[in-house]
């Protein structure tokens, strides 16, 4: 029989299941599908013309030129420019030196003796990695839970990058400047999958991490305890924090593959013999589409009760309750159709069925315990065993404020607890930190900060670093202003990024140009506040199959080859010298900004007496 997929209001009356980013969601609400969606973020906007596009494209050289250093290093003082090792002596206020051949006009002076500066979160370098996608450390973990590749262009699929991967590329990391990894979220995630896109025209698996089944656990794809602990102990010897990425808002979806496990949900009577014996090895016709296996299930029958369960979220099914859309009411809304947690609820609640009956989850009944008091258990248990400094929290805005801020209160005494049980460690810090993706946040501070946020994510410097690539002095006026209110009477702090997850990748923006893909370093490298690099943006990695959702490209898997046949090498050495320099002066992302030239382009920054001055030379 047909196998329809529901595309309009009559065929789902009101009660669209909250389950895959089915091609309802897209027509009613104009929602994307996917990890770390916001619901006011557009499916795909036109964005403004590419870097090679804009005005100001200028030429750097590496002829001998006058770097005026002001007040930054008095007459006498001996200077280095790390780029190239080479030193001079400042002499009636400036410097005569000529940039390096391959730094793209850049100089940057320090001085000879100065030492490494101490590590702050205001000026940390963060790299941003899909644990699926950015190195396989062992190939025995990659096939799990009856999850398959599907033989075509692995749009949705997992990859086989895990914690053992990671751990194989710390020195990797270290060699960029890099202080802190974020990951993807470690725990086990939804083990079948949905369609993917508003075409269902691929699987999509729980690969990045923002679907999770169980807290407790790690995810088998990703690796076991021990090797997360060995990831984090492994950073931490090398002075790199570690970030993990944490969903309070939301759980993943339904899949016909986990009603078959944990035995929940129901099929329409009968149907059953349509499905193979392994419910997820199911396959469209040729007239149908990966969301059409919707038409199955009978989202009314009573035995979802056995899933979350309607006391832990509103979910339009059976008797749960059903919620508005997120851009109605941003807390008690569905984001892309995913199930709503109820966070803001004050009744206890029963651990949910499936989670009982779960022989390999760690989950244990809490006595007179809010859904939100079993997720920051769950959460914070990760700190206090394993160590993690900090949280990367998504979809901040569609949880209660408060909810954040007793998360924040619980992991830092989790991390203190961490700490009292293993004296010896040197990292991590004693204080815990948090940063929000809230869209559309800017450099600004926020009542977010008063809810146990040390940073927010910010989302326009990769609009503004275009121009920066093309010509570094365009970025002045945003340097000048970012350090300004990052680092003046004030403080508080924003990550920024020039690539993410959910919106592009630079090399998107760039047209994939080698020049600009390099460039794009200083012009993100030499932001005040910390930075964001994903993974890839060092080595120009390319945007991947993406089907009917934008977003699936963004995660390509990291292009090792590429790296491994110096193809890229002259990015990859730019983007490690500046992340380097950075490293060494937390004054570049946590200093006072001062504009001492313009032609040439050369400014400072000081915090302390850590005290660094970087020139921009062109034709």
């Amino acid at each position: 029989m047909p196998r329809l997929v529901p595309r309009s209001p009559k065929l789902c009356p009101g009660r669209c299941p909250l389950f895959a980013g089915i091609a309802t969601t897209l027509l009613l609400t104009g929602c994307a599908s996917g990890p770390g969606t916001d619901p006011q973020t557009p499916m795909a906007v036109a964005g403004p013309p590419s870097v090679n596009d804009t005005k100001g494209f200028c030429e750097a050289t590496s002829a001998e030129m006058t770097i005026p250093v002001g007040s930054a290093f008095p007459d006498g003082t001996l200077v280095r420019d790390f780029y190239t090792g080479k030193t001079a002596r400042v002499s009636d206020g400036t410097v005569t030196m000529s940039p390096g051949t391959d730094s793209e006009g850049l100089v940057l002076l320090e001085e000879a003796d100065a030492a490494t500066g101490q590590f702050t979160w205001a000026g940390a370098t963060v790299y941003f990695a899909v644990t699926d996608r950015f190195a396989n450390g062992t190939s025995s973990n990659d096939l799990n839970y009856g999850r398959k590749p599907d033989g075509k262009d692995e749009i949705g699929t997992f990859h086989g990058g895990d914690f053992v991967g990671l751990t194989e590329k710390l020195d990797y990391l270290k060699s960029l400047g890099v202080n802190a990894l974020w990951i993807t979220p470690p725990f086990e995630q939804i083990h079948g999958w949905v369609g993917g896109g508003d075409r269902g025209d691929f699987q999509h698996y729980a690969y990045h991490g923002y679907y999770a089944l169980d807290f407790t656990v790690p995810d088998a794809n990703f690796g076991t305890r021990g090797e997360f602990r060995a990831l984090v102990n492994e950073a931490h010897e090398r002075g790199i924090r570690v970030v993990m990425d944490v969903v309070m808002n939301h759980p993943g979806y339904s899949t016909l593959q986990d009603m078959r496990t944990f035995d929940f949900g129901s099929l329409y009577e009968g149907f059953e013999k349509h499905l193979p014996e392994r419910w997820g090895d199911w396959q469209p016709e040729s007239w149908e589409n990966f969301h059409a296996y919707h038409a199955f299930i009978d989202y009314d029958h009573p035995d979802w009760r056995r899933w979350w369960g309607k006391d832990w979220v509103r979910a339009g099914i059976a008797d749960y309750d059903t919620p508005p859309n997120a851009s109605i009411d941003e807390k008690r809304g569905s984001l892309a159709f995913l199930p709503d947690f109820k966070t803001e609820a004050s009744e206890s609640v029963d651990l949910p069925i499936f989670l009982q009956n779960k022989e390999t989850s760690r989950s244990t009944q809490l006595e007179n315990a809010t859904v939100r008091d079993y997720l920051i258990s769950w959460l914070t248990d990760w700190v206090r065993e394993f160590g993690v400094d900090g949280f990367r929290v998504d979809t901040a805005k569609h949880v209660e404020p408060e909810a954040w801020l007793e998360l924040k209160l619980a992991a830092q005494a989790a991390l203190d607890d961490y700490r009292r049980r293993n004296p010896q460690v040197a990292l991590p810090a004693e204080d815990f930190w948090m940063v929000a993706e809230v869209f559309p946040h800017s450099v600004r501070k926020s009542a977010y900060f008063d809810a146990g946020f040390d940073a927010v994510i910010n989302f326009d410097l990769q609009e503004e670093a275009r121009a920066g690539a093309a010509c570094l002095p365009a970025m002045e006026s945003i340097y000048s202003d970012y350090a300004q209110r990052l680092n003046g009477p004030d403080p508080f702090n924003v990550l920024s990024y020039i690539s993410s997850h959910d919106t592009k990748l630079f090399s998107q923006i760039a047209d994939n140009d080698p020049i600009l893909q390099k460039r794009a370093a200083g012009a993100l490298m030499l932001t005040p506040g910390a930075v964001q690099v994903f993974y890839g943006d060092e080595s120009g990695r390319p945007f991947g199959a993406t089907g009917s959702d934008p977003h699936q490209g963004t995660r390509s898997d990291m292009n090792w080859a590429a790296i491994e046949g110096n193809e890229v090498s002259d990015i990859l050495q730019h983007w490690r010298k500046l992340g380097q320099f950075r490293e060494r002066h937390p004054a570049v992302g946590a200093g006072k900004h001062k504009l001492i030239s313009q032609q040439p382009y050369v400014f400072s920054r000081t915090q302390g007496d850590d005290t660094v001055v970087i020139a921009f030379g062109q034709k």
